[in-house]
């Protein structure tokens, strides 16, 4: 039997939901996935996993969300309650975007592009772990071919649920990663040594030596890093993108990432090769939204966004 209960969720203004939920577009439908104006996503609530419907029914300057949940068991406040705080993290929607647009406001190149994706936010992971995953999988290999990797890693061992006749999957949590082998990890296409790296990170959580979500309070950026950097497999550039994917840390720059630096010398160094530190210094007129500029320059190179 399915239970289905739908809820509004209000966010802060402006948000651009159908621009946001975009990078969802070439998803897994079995997974996370974004086609024909619905966000749909398996989710884990307090006792149950339910799949979520995401429809605006608002505004850019009036944004509204719309939610259907569904489950194998009833409902309770509390599931309502857990699934309002996940999306409302995954699409960042208390995130007020004018702090943004008034830091770069005499960036002329920034200013342009921000004006053409107006109410864009930068959507986040439902956990941390999941994000460190993801960061640990795409190293050194392209976004495309990560992507499918984590949604392979999703299927064969993340948790199921079975709705009107369909499977869907949710993202393996730190127990489930932890009790796997590395053979198992690895068979979904990943390097021994990423397996490896996933597992003693899984470990290090199920063993209380890691609290990821804790981190998300500390305030101290240098300090999330240190911490992260401490786990085998992780350096800089892994904790800089996980932080930025899945704490909403928006002052995190990965900028020893090559699309990145790309995207930075796109807009602001004609094209040429530049290394990190240049794109740091580049980074440095947005404050404390370094990331989410840089994110901008992601989506306006795919939107082809002239300035």
């Amino acid at each position: 039997m399915t239970y289905t209960n739908t809820f509004a969720i209000d966010a802060a203004a402006p948000f651009n939901f159908d621009l946001t939920a975009q990078i969802f577009r070439n998803g897994d439908s079995q997974i996370r996935t974004y086609r024909d104006g619905a966000f749909s996503q398996v989710i884990k609530l307090n006792n149950q996993l339910a799949l979520v419907k995401v429809i605006s029914t608002g505004v850019i300057e009036q944004p509204e969300l719309t939610v259907e949940l569904k489950a194998n068991k009833p409902v309770t406040a509390e599931d309502k309650l857990k699934a309002r705080e996940t999306i409302k993290f995954i699409f960042n929607l208390d995130f007020d975007l004018d702090s943004f647009y008034a830091e770069i406001k005499d960036d002329p190149a920034m200013n342009q592009i921000a004006k053409q994706l107006y109410g864009l936010k930068n959507p986040t992971t439902p956990t941390v772990f999941e994000a460190l995953v993801d960061s640990i999988v795409e190293q050194q290999i392209s976004i495309k071919v990560a992507i499918a990797l984590e949604e392979k890693l999703a299927k064969k061992l993340g948790d199921h649920l079975d709705i009107d006749g369909e499977t869907y999957f949710a993202f393996p949590t730190p127990q489930i990663l932890a009790s796997a082998s590395v053979e198992e990890i690895q068979q979904v296409g990943l390097s021994r040594r990423k397996a490896e790296y996933i597992r003693e990170a899984a470990e290090l959580i199920v063993a209380g030596k890691l609290d990821l979500e804790q981190l998300k309070s500390q305030k101290s950026s240098e300090e999330i890093i240190r911490e992260l950097d401490a786990v085998r497999g992780i350096g800089v550039w892994t904790a800089e993108l996980t932080m930025l994917r899945g704490m909403q840390r928006l002052d995190a720059l990965p900028a020893d990432d090559f699309g990145i630096r790309r995207v930075i010398s796109t807009y602001y160094c004609g094209g040429r090769p530049i290394k990190a530190a240049e794109a740091r210094k580049v980074a440095e007129a947005w404050g404390l939204w370094k990331g989410l500029a840089a994110f901008y320059l992601i989506i306006a190179e795919v939107k082809v966004v002239s300035v």
